[in-house]
């Protein structure tokens, strides 16, 4: 059988490749089972990054509408069983240690949409569209989908995308802040393993932290996150990160942070 995805261990980072471009990259199992090890080997203190890319020239076209039509026959239990493999897979992707980047190119849909949103960081092809397609087939947003979309996005557009499923491309998506860089689409990888890059000279304690405090901070009330923050920054003062760091401020020199 033909494998639909892939992850690549590259040292510091684990690089999920979405390999199913007959179909447009739609979720499958290899994906769902290489997204899980990528996330599983981030646990090691080497690995800095987890980037999600694909073949073929469209990162995910969201579920497969013929295991949907399979599915129809299922009970509603059943469905929802299924429905929180994928909420589990996007849990993991919040709770990651190391930042998660996106490359897109071409597009993403429907779940595809979702998982995009959900990494950190977002690199995207010119032209690339970015559609919320549920609504088409007589379906409704999940992985997350309104959540991330009510987050970055202000509400007409948010609305506009599930309601009418029209999409929107990188480049107004970047104007709005919610993609990081648009480049040309042999440039999309290149761009990603760039942010690696810079991610992999940074303090991977402080990095992982500050993730989790962003993105806490859209769900937490003020007093709350004060705690958080609070909590964190007596943690990272005494840590080895912040020797280093200050160290190297103080004279003048770049941080060699360890792993």
């Amino acid at each position: 059988m033909t494998r639909r995805a892939r992850m690549d261990d590259l040292g510091d980072r684990a690089v999920v490749v979405n390999m199913n471009p007959d179909r447009r990259g739609a979720l499958s199992q290899d994906l769902y089972d290489a997204i899980q090890a990528a996330l599983d080997l981030a646990q090691e203190p080497r690995i800095r990054a987890v980037l999600l890319t694909s073949e073929g020239g469209f990162f995910c076209a969201g579920g497969d509408l013929n295991v949907l039509i399979e599915r129809r026959g299922l009970s509603e239990d059943e469905r929802r069983a299924k429905v929180n493999n994928l909420h589990d897979l996007m849990r993991g992707i919040r709770d990651c240690p190391v930042p998660v980047i996106a490359a897109v190119e071409g597009g993403a849909a429907g779940a595809g949409l979702s998982l995009a949103l959900a990494a950190d960081l977002i690199v995207a092809s010119y032209g690339a569209k970015f559609t919320a397609a549920y609504v088409k087939a007589g379906l409704v947003p999940d992985g997350g989908l309104t959540a991330s979309l009510a987050r970055m996005l202000p509400r007409p557009l948010a609305m506009e995308m599930c309601l009418l499923g029209r999409p929107v491309t990188a480049g107004q998506l970047a104007a709005l802040g919610a993609v990081n860089q648009v480049v040309a689409p042999q440039r999309v990888l290149g761009a990603a393993h760039s942010l690696a890059d810079a991610l992999a000279q940074g303090p991977r304690a402080a990095q992982g932290t500050i993730r989790h405090l962003v993105s806490s901070a859209y769900e937490a009330a003020e007093t709350a996150q004060l705690d958080a923050e609070c909590a964190a920054m007596a943690r990272a003062a005494g840590g080895e990160e912040a020797g280093e760091g200050i160290a190297a401020f103080l004279e003048k020199r770049a941080p060699q942070f360890s792993g």
